[in-house]
Parts: C-alpha cells; structure tokens; sequence
C-alpha cells in the first residue's frame, strides 16, 4: 500500500518548489542582463554570430534577443516581452526586458524573506497601476508639432549606428515621411516603406515620395523614364495560355504549323496591344512576362517589370491608385493607377524603379545608404524604430520626458504610496520601485557615470525641480531636464514596458513546477 505511483514516465523531467523559482528567475535575469548593457545613447552593441559564420552588429534589444540561440523556457518568456514591445509600439524593447530581469531580481529577495508568490503578484500589479499613472501626469499637455515629433525620432535613434548622418537629419525625414502618409482617418504605417543599399555614406540617404522597386525592365530596349504615367499592376502571367485539360495536336504540315506558331505569336503580341491601346505606359507585373511579350511592349514603347514581389504589388497598387489585374478583358481606366514619373537609377550594378508621385499616393520610400551591409542593416532598425515611435506618439497619447526621467518619478511616486499599503504587499511594492530604479541607474553606467552617485543625484534633482534626467552630453554626463535637450519618448513606450514586464514577471514568479511535456 506505500508503494509509490509514477504519473509520469520515470525519465520525465521535473524541477519543483524552489529549484523551478530560482532556475526559472536566474534565466529570466541573464537574459536581462545580456541586453542591460545596451541601453541608452551611449549603450554598447553585441556581435551575434550564428553557426554559419553570419554576423549581426546591433544594439536593438529586439533583434539581439530574436537572434540569441534560447532555450530556458522561461528566458523565452522574456523574448516575448520584447516581441509583444516591439510588435505594439516599435521601441522600448530593451527597458522592457531590463526591467522585467530587475522585477525577478527583487522577486527572488522577496520569495528568499518567505513572501508568498501572489503576495507578490498583488503587489507587482498595484506597482504597475500607479506607475502608468505616474506617465500619463508625466505627459506633456502640447500639441504634437514636428519639432516634437522629431525629437522624438531623433531620442530614439540616438547611438544606435546612424553612421556620420547625424540623428536629427534622419528625424526631419521621418517625421516627414510619417506626415505625408496622415490623413484623418490616421497614419497608415504600411505605406512608408525603406529600402537599403550599400556604396556610399549614411549622409545620402534621402526620401522619395513614391514606391521604389528592386527590379530591373523586361526588355534593355524599353525607356529609361516614364513622365506622367499610366500604370498597371498586373497578377498574371503574359505567356501563352495553357489548357486546363492534356490536349495532343496532330500537325500534318507546314501550313498547319505555321497557322499554329502564328496563333501564339498573335496572342502574345495581343497583350502589348491591348495595354497600349488601353493607355497603359508602365506595367508592374507580379508573374512571369515571356520574351516575346517583352519585345512587343519594348515595340510600344510600354516599361514592363515582372516577377515583382507580391508585397511590392500591393505597395504599388496602394501608392498608384491601381487596381491588381488578373485579366486584360473589360479593362476600365479606373483599374490603372497614375504617378508623375519613373524612372531608373543605377546603384553599383543594380537598377531601382523610382515610382514617385501620382493622384492617389500616399506612400513614401526612404532610401537608405551606407557603406557596408552591416551598417545599412542597423541604420535599418533605426530608422524603423524612428518611425515606429513617433506614429505611436501622434496616436496613443502623446510624450513624456526621456533620459530616466519619468522613471525616477514613478519610483518616486510608488515609493510614497507604498506608505499606505497594508501588509506584506507593500514589500512588494517597494521592490518594484527599487526594480524600476535600475534604468536611471543603467542609464549612468552605460554613460560614464557613477551608478550610485547618478542616482542620489537624480533624486535630489528631481525633489527640487520635479524634473531630471540623465544627459549623455559630456564626458560623464550630467543630471539636467531632459525637455531643455529634446529627449522625449512615447508615452506609449512606457505604458508597454510597465505592463508587458510586470506580466511576464509575475508569470515567471507564480511557476512553482517545470514538468517536461510531450
């Protein structure tokens, strides 16, 4: 009768109690911890090298843990935390694992004075309430203009590897590039589009109201540009049709063979006609466009690109006014698009289509130059986020002070309301002030400064002025207002990173059993 039972088989893995707490805590930390060091303008970037010998220099929390080769199910977590920030509102990504890697930290001293896990949880959430509003007081009550705007931008790509373009160049061109896709139905984030292309500095770098294309004519006797042109967007083959059914013919003689090759050479030149008389100068066309078909549009004087990608289809139908086309019959001028010009550029040994204005376009390509693959792939993601952050301010509500500012008035904060919680949760409560304290004070590190001394001279700061910030601006950086420098975040940004972090924190301090599944 005291035999014991096996629910599992006996080779099941399992870690219980407090062995599943501190693995699943300790994961959760060194995630954090790889990443701490890049945050901020003066953060430091990691080389991630794959088994393939392929490099990526970055120092976007987002791509450095979507790289990283993870395992722990618990770290994972934590590369969602930084998935989910990235997904919603572009940037962020890095205070959001730090401070999720902080939360688990005081988790452990807490679960170590025997604090219960949802004593914890409680606390955390009521930590979280109060820091959210903590941003929305912090939020500047003015209007967005682009001066703002590109401040914003420009907080945002500071350090991360503009190359020798400064930051605030490259903010004048996101903000214009996310106000000439605004209407008042919003900002449509799909139409603003960034191609990349190695061969020259970061300062050439430039934006292009249009759609540009990474391919080159069917036909090297076509024309090299197009002003004022009819386009269409085609999602079909320009070949020979083919029989759904396995047909044979019999040819018996010359007559009927050549009937027959005159039959097809009839069809594929009717597809050059039919455009030209349609009034089509240009077409974009997402399938193959045989040889044949190419010559008799270079003979009308139509440009044609095929095989175009399915995104790059759409984008075009989108910034043309064009309908995709899978059929030249009852063709209505409706379904063609307008721009003002196309026309090719040559970069190296590739040729890109510049589409560029037209009476439905709203879209917007920026064309970034770097001198190696490296560089161009990071001003990338800078540029991305640059984009990212400033839509989410225009449309979630606006910005608040950057620089660790607005978390050293939520800890602030938290810490003065925590004196009115009863129980073992303000411990809890405390301990996330404390967490939240670790971005000013990386801030500083990352900086140049003393960590501790950063921060007690923050505090001070802040108690007398109800504003300061860490600015990289010297040597060693200085305590200053933010607003004074320009530096400025989404408060969006914030709100993600509060809850995103407090979630996967106090998921991962709730975990009590790790069993291996099938």
């Amino acid at each position: 009768m005291n035999q014991p039972m096996f629910i599992l088989a006996e080779d099941t893995e399992r870690t219980q109690g407090k062995s599943a707490q501190d693995s699943n805590i300790r994961a959760g930390k060194a995630v954090a911890d790889a990443v701490r060091t890049t945050l901020g303008p003066r953060g430091m970037d990691k080389m991630l090298v794959d088994s393939s010998g392929n490099v990526v220099v970055t120092n976007d929390g987002a791509t450095i843990l979507e790289e990283m080769d993870i395992e722990h199910p618990a770290a994972q977590m934590i590369v969602e935390v930084a998935e989910t920030q990235e997904e919603e509102v572009g940037d962020g990504t890095t205070t959001a694992a730090v401070l999720t890697g902080e939360l688990l930290s005081h988790a452990e001293e807490l679960l170590e004075n025997d604090i219960h896990p949802t004593v914890i949880v409680e606390g955390y959430n009521e930590a979280a309430r109060l820091a959210k509003e903590v941003v929305d007081a912090q939020t500047l009550d003015e209007e967005l203009d682009d001066d703002l705007l590109e401040q914003v931008a420009e907080s945002s790509m500071t350090g991360k590897g503009t190359g020798d373009v400064t930051a605030d160049v490259l903010a004048e061109q996101v903000v214009a590039a996310v106000r000439h896709v605004s209407a008042d139905g919003g900002i449509d984030r799909d139409s603003i589009h960034i191609t990349t292309r190695t061969g020259s500095s970061s300062s050439a770098t430039e934006l292009v109201e249009g759609v540009i294309v990474d391919e080159e004519p069917v036909n090297e006797n076509m024309p090299r540009s197009v002003e004022d042109a009819t386009v269409a967007v085609l999602n079909m083959k320009l070949d020979v049709r083919e029989s759904d059914v396995d047909t044979e013919y019999n040819i018996t003689d010359v007559d009927q063979l050549n009937a027959a090759i005159e039959a097809e050479e009839s069809e594929l030149e009717s597809y050059a006609k039919t455009l030209k008389e349609a009034g089509v100068d240009v077409v974009f066309c997402t399938k193959k466009i045989e040889d044949r078909v190419a010559n008799y549009l270079a003979n009308e004087g139509i440009l044609a690109f095929s095989n175009i990608k399915s995104d790059d289809g759409k984008a075009l139908a989108r910034a043309t006014g064009a309908t995709q086309l899978g059929t030249l019959t009852e063709l209505d001028t409706d379904d063609f698009g307008h721009v003002e010009s196309i026309s090719l550029r040559k970069f190296g040994e590739d040729e890109l289509a510049f589409v560029e204005g037209g009476a439905a376009a709203r879209a917007v390509t920026l064309l970034l130059r770097g001198g190696t693959e490296h560089v161009v792939d990071e001003l990338e993601r800078a540029i991305n986020d640059a984009v990212d952050v400033t839509v989410a301010a225009i449309d979630e509500g606006g910005v608040v002070p950057g620089a660790g500012a607005t978390e050293i008035a939520i800890s602030d904060y938290i810490r003065s309301e925590a004196a009115g919680i009863e129980g073992r949760k303000q411990l809890a409560v405390e301990a996330y002030a404390d967490a939240v304290d670790m971005l000013p004070r990386t801030l500083a590190e990352n900086t140049g400064m003393d960590a501790i001394d950063a921060l007690v001279d923050l505090r001070s700061r802040f108690e007398e002025t109800g504003r300061a910030g860490i600015i990289a601006e010297s040597r060693s950086g200085v305590i200053d207002d933010p607003l004074e420098y320009g530096i400025l975040d989404p408060a969006a940004v914030k709100h993600e990173a509060v809850e995103s972090a407090t979630e996967a924190a106090t998921m991962i301090a709730r975990i009590d059993d790790v069993i291996a599944a099938e």
